[in-house]
């Protein structure tokens, strides 16, 4: 299956108003903070100024994006995958494992790791990275595989609720671990330094190329599955090859940040909103949204209350929530989602 020369030429734009944005918000991530605006000189200078700049508002400003990113991308492959247009990157249980996989390293710390989940905290990024993957395995074993996807979902639902129980369990009985749940279930960029980011990058490019080699499966699957399978497309290898891409790029997003919802949702809905890509670009195109609408999300999460800061998945929440609302209200009037 072959792009249409139209929607070629809207998917190059689009990609290029992106990269245009991504830069241009970086550059402000990196100038604007809690403490005020900073000039670009202060990049090189040796002073406090500068290594503020480039030891936290530059890193921060790179993750939020490539968190943004990594969660676009997996919520354009949640929603091909499944042919869900509500679905989203968190739909396998995966935030419910790192929260819980978050919460057994704090009480086994005594709350002492609390200071933040980022580079500082590699026990917890490498917990709510293991278990947002073994929430995905588990979700995997319940379903007996990745031939129905209604099971699939079914089970990653019930994975979610019994995981998010537990770790709200693990919370209430040893409260000195509430302040750092709080920050991870609430998302936040404040705590991720380079090597935060440098793990996240490697995450995106393997999940980039690897959705895009995939990236026939779901194009197959958006005809229905009996017309991949007339195609002789190997479903049930290739279901389960993106699934590991979904877990890949939504663990390594939730391990530095934290849960932030809604930008995988609707990452997806603007790309097609704007465009008709196959689904190459589309997982493309929803990865630069992706980091496009985070890092816009963090850098306000940042002036909103300054020189306090708002958690940006409260943010995300709450724009997010309304954008929700507005699309079911505009699908219901067309007949559907779009």
């Amino acid at each position: 299956m072959t792009q249409p020369r139209t929607a070629r030429y809207q998917s190059a734009l689009l990609a290029t108003a992106l990269l245009l944005a991504s830069g241009a918000l970086l550059a402000a991530g990196a100038a604007v903070g809690s403490t005020g605006a900073s000039h670009w000189t202060a990049l090189w200078a040796d002073d406090t100024a500068g290594q503020i700049v480039r030891e936290i508002r530059l890193p921060r400003s790179l993750a939020a994006w490539l968190a943004g990113a990594l969660l676009g991308l997996s919520g354009a492959v949640a929603q091909g995958l499944f042919r869900n247009p509500l679905a989203d990157p968190f739909m396998l249980g995966s935030a419910s494992g790192a929260a819980l996989g978050v919460a057994v390293v704090l009480v086994a710390g005594g709350g002492v790791l609390s200071a933040g989940f980022g580079p500082h905290g590699l026990g917890l990024t490498g917990a709510a990275f293991a278990g947002a993957l073994a929430a995905v395995a588990m979700t995997l074993a319940l379903a007996q595989g990745v031939h129905d996807s209604l099971r699939l979902l079914l089970a990653g639902v019930v994975v979610g609720v019994v995981l998010g129980a537990l770790a709200s369990l693990l919370s209430q009985l040893s409260p000195q671990t509430l302040p750092a749940m709080q920050a991870f279930m609430l998302g936040s960029t404040a705590m991720v330094g380079w090597s935060g980011c440098a793990l996240m990058a490697v995450s995106l490019a393997v999940a980039v190329l690897t959705g895009w080699m995939l990236s026939p499966v779901l194009d197959g699957l958006s005809l229905g599955e009996a017309t991949a399978r007339s195609l002789g497309l190997p479903l049930a290898a290739m279901r389960l090859a993106l699934l590991a891409v979904l877990a890949l790029a939504t663990g390594a997003a939730v391990a530095q940040t934290g849960l932030i919802a809604f930008v995988g949702l609707a990452a997806p809905h603007l790309v097609r909103s704007l465009s008709r890509p196959m689904a190459g670009p589309l997982l493309l195109l929803s990865a630069l949204t992706g980091g496009v609408l985070l890092l816009a999300a963090d850098i306000a999460a940042r002036g909103v209350l300054a020189p306090q800061e708002l958690p940006v998945g409260v943010l995300t929440a709450i724009l997010g929530g309304g954008y929700l609302l507005w699309l079911m209200r505009r699908g219901a009037a067309s007949g559907g989602l779009r």
